[in-house]
């Protein structure tokens, strides 16, 4: 799932008409045009676009890519934030899950270096957030064994 804001939802949208008129790709003076946000916005709102695989540009013209993922419209951008954390939350709990081994524990640096350099590849700050959100969460519970730390999943999601 990909979660954009309203004003990125308009513009994004606002590409995808123009883009039926204007094949080789939209100018951005055209598309700023269109639309009445400031050029500061604008230019934000374009780049968390291209960011989330929605827009390429190229040579000053925008096209909008084909989306196969559902896209969820949120107020803010701290809700973005949110949803995405939720959205890494589950991923993480997938790869602790994989991980995990017969009696349901996983070494604590197995997980931290799957975390960061595995298909997550979040930072240290991301990781710990992550972590002690499920914790926090009662998904999670850290425990400690004469051979190490340990995660176990406690609850099904």
């Amino acid at each position: 799932m990909i979660t954009i804001t309203k004003k990125e939802n308009v513009v994004f949208n606002q590409i995808k008409y123009l883009q039926m008129e204007y094949t080789g790709g939209i100018s951005e003076n055209i598309l700023k045009m269109e639309i009445d946000i400031t050029e500061h916005h604008f230019k934000d709102v374009l780049d968390d676009l291209e960011q989330k695989n929605l827009i390429i540009r190229e040579n000053g013209k925008i096209k909008a890519l084909p989306v196969s993922k559902k896209i969820s419209v949120v107020e803010t951008r701290k809700e973005v934030k949110t949803a995405e954390l939720d959205q890494m939350e589950l991923d993480a709990l997938d790869i602790i899950r994989n991980l995990s081994k017969e009696d349901g524990l996983v070494s604590r640096y197995i997980l931290e270096g799957n975390l960061l350099y595995g298909k997550l590849k979040v930072s240290n700050f991301r990781m710990y957030h992550i972590i002690i959100s499920l914790e926090n969460k009662g998904i999670l519970k850290k425990i400690k064994k004469s051979d190490g730390e340990y995660y176990q999943v406690t609850a099904e999601v």
